[in-house]
């Protein structure tokens, strides 16, 4: 008689809950599991939580009885993500480590330790689904307020074909139960934030210490001097907060918003209420496009799809095609507040994430009045 052998699937146990839970999930459904830690960051600060989180991950390892190995890609994290997010801040632009780092470490390094070690499958606590055949298709999850598909766009196919997402169809609240009743140490434990496993610390103060920025002039758009920068790659398309410009004689009570960046100039420029028309767009073109199934069919002629241009958008009704050079123009049935360039563009159909690129720069995107508005500042 033969014997079935449980698929061994290494977790990639961040220390946090989610990966916690993802763990025990699939050691309830039968896998063969154990935990792989990484570290990915290390530095002197004391908002470098690496030693916390490894502490924290030993010890739900030990609350599930399951083994636990530890690797340190912090030399691939600063050459495959961190350069390139400094290269683009030079640049002007505002990049998204996240999805580098998912791509390149979490389903890259990771992956290729794992299958190392014998794995037959990875898991993350990430918040998606996956269904596996001949070319994995990637799903947005049941709880829509943690859609993690956003920042997994980018990810192989082949990563994807090796990959569990064991919380795609459990609610977090749910997960917070699950690590409660099972008395994981890690239960209460608060979500991380910030720059993926920089972790949370003062943004500006951060990229002070990697980038030369050159102060410059905040300028109306129509050209008034309101205020000074501090450099623009401390700065984002939409921005209203620290800003340092206030009322001013003759000017709306409503705030000011950083609606383009002017590298020829070194100037920010801002102008007054969230929807102004210079915040917004109707068209954008993205680059650098991944498909996760392949090149979606039909959209080489064009398509009518949904678009997220963040994390936090809602996917959006769009119609898009493919244009020469491997670009992707993105047509929105209505304007979109401060597409970002650098950040990125997503493709969904219904619930599936189909891939997606980078936004490129907004100034050649904008209609022509706002274009017009805009040369004149």
């Amino acid at each position: 008689m033969s014997v079935v052998v449980p698929a061994r699937v290494i977790v990639g146990l961040s220390g946090g809950v989610d990966s916690a839970v993802a763990a025990l999930c699939l050691l309830r459904a039968g896998y063969n599991v154990e935990a792989l830690h990484m570290t990915n960051w290390e530095d002197a600060s004391e908002h470098c939580t690496a030693g916390t989180d490894l502490a924290d991950a030993r010890r739900v390892c030990a609350d599930l009885g399951i083994h636990l190995q530890h690797v340190n890609f912090a030399r691939e994290y600063r050459e495959e993500v961190f350069s390139d997010f400094l290269s683009e801040l030079r640049a002007g632009r505002t990049p998204n480590p996240d999805v580098a780092c998912n791509r390149h470490i979490k389903f890259g390094a990771f992956l290729r330790h794992a299958l190392r070690l014998g794995a037959d499958f990875i898991a993350t606590g990430h918040y998606a689904r996956v269904e596996h055949g001949p070319a994995p298709r990637l799903f947005r999850p049941t709880d829509r307020e943690k859609d993690q598909t956003y920042f997994l766009h980018a990810v192989d196919a082949a990563a994807l074909s090796r990959t569990l997402f064991p919380l795609g169809s459990i609610a977090k609240q749910e997960v917070r139960r699950m690590a409660l009743d099972y008395g994981l140490a890690n239960h209460a434990k608060r979500d991380s934030t910030g720059i993926c496993f920089v972790g949370e610390r003062p943004f500006r103060q951060f990229l002070a210490e990697h980038v030369t920025a050159l102060p410059g002039p905040i300028l109306t758009a129509s050209g008034e001097v309101v205020g000074r920068h501090s450099g623009l790659p401390f700065y984002t398309l939409g921005q209203r907060e620290g800003l340092g410009v206030g009322g001013r004689q003759g000017s709306l009570d409503s705030p000011w918003f950083v609606a383009a960046k002017d590298a020829a100039r070194n100037a920010l420029i801002v102008v007054q209420g969230g929807n102004h028309p210079l915040l917004l767009r109707r068209e954008i073109t993205a680059g650098g496009l991944r498909w996760i199934a392949g090149e979606p069919e039909g959209i080489a002629r064009g398509r009518d799809l949904r678009a997220r241009i963040r994390h936090r958008h809602e996917p959006a009704a769009c119609h898009a095609r493919l244009l020469p050079g491997g670009r992707l123009q993105v047509r929105f049935e209505q304007p979109q507040r401060t597409p970002t360039p650098g950040q990125y563009v997503v493709l969904y159909d219904q619930d599936e994430c189909l891939g997606g690129g980078v936004i490129l720069d907004e100034e050649a995107r904008m209609d022509p009045a706002s274009r017009s508005r805009l040369a004149t500042a």
